[in-house]
Order: C-alpha cells, then sequence, then structure tokens
C-alpha cells in the first residue's frame, strides 16, 4: 500500500539515498536539493516521502508559486530500483487528495520538460491536461479538481 508520510529526523536519510536513474536525472532534481528548497521555502512547500508499506520508494513536493498566485506539483521521484510498479500514479493521487482536502483548491499545476513523455503521459492519465502555456522548456499542465468525476 502506497502512502504519503512526512520527512522526519527517522525518515531524512533514506529520502535522501532515493535517486532516479542516469537518464532521468536532467528532469528532476535531488532529493537534498529539493529538501534544501522545501527548507529555505518552508511556509508554502509540502515534501512527502513515498512508501510502499515500510520501505521508502519515492519523493512528492508539493509548493504554492506566489508569482502565479497557484498551488504546484514541484517534484515528484520514484528511486530507479522501484520504478514501473504504479508507485509513482499512486502517489500522485494521493497528493492530489491531500492538496485538494488540506488546502480546498480548485486547481494543481506542474511543468514538465518538452522531452519527458513519459512525465507527460503518468501526469495525463491521472487527469492532467496541458494548458498551451511553454515555459523554459517546460510544458505546463492543470488539473482541475472542479472536472473531477
Amino acid at each position: 500500500m502506497i502512502k504519503l508520510r512526512e520527512i522526519t529526523l527517522n525518515n531524512f536519510e533514506d529520502v535522501l539515498k532515493l535517486e532516479v536513474s542516469e537518464d532521468q536525472k536532467s528532469f528532476v532534481s535531488t532529493t537534498a536539493y529539493s529538501l534544501a528548497q522545501a527548507y529555505v521555502c518552508r511556509e508554502n512547500v509540502y515534501p512527502f516521502a513515498i512508501y510502499a508499506d515500510n520501505t521508502p520508494v519515492g519523493f512528492i513536493m508539493f509548493g504554492y508559486y506566489e508569482a502565479r498566485s497557484q498551488y504546484t506539483l514541484w517534484k515528484l521521484l520514484i528511486d530507479k530500483k522501484y520504478q514501473n510498479k504504479g508507485y509513482g500514479k499512486n502517489a500522485l493521487l494521493l497528493g492530489i487528495k491531500y492538496m485538494k482536502d488540506e488546502h480546498k483548491i480548485n486547481k494543481l499545476y506542474v511543468g514538465v520538460s518538452l522531452v519527458n513523455e513519459v512525465a507527460e503521459h503518468l501526469y495525463k492519465s491521472v487527469g492532467f491536461q496541458l494548458t498551451g502555456l511553454v515555459e523554459n522548456g517546460m510544458k505546463e499542465l492543470c488539473y482541475d479538481y472542479m472536472t473531477e468525476l
């Protein structure tokens, strides 16, 4: 069973060990960088470890992007040893629910590299749709809670 857990002193080292495969490293920052970013932006950032039962398998982080007044998925990574098992999709669905329940938002945004077809497919599979905005080598997608089934 997939769960999102708060990052604490008890799992911090395990989260730091998570990493993607070599060919994915240009798409997502390391967990160390992400946690540093979360610390600096701590008032508007929500990082979680992704667990499959009691094993940390990934990392997800949401935040509030003040420049655009929107909530966004900032990071999603599944460790290279645990990919292609559905963990990313399940964690993403849990994160979408968390953001709706905790922040009462109507829309959630994410940017994806123009060449990262795997991530784009994942986001679309849970309901994100392209907005048409392309900026800094990234396509913007939006999850509209108002169109949920």
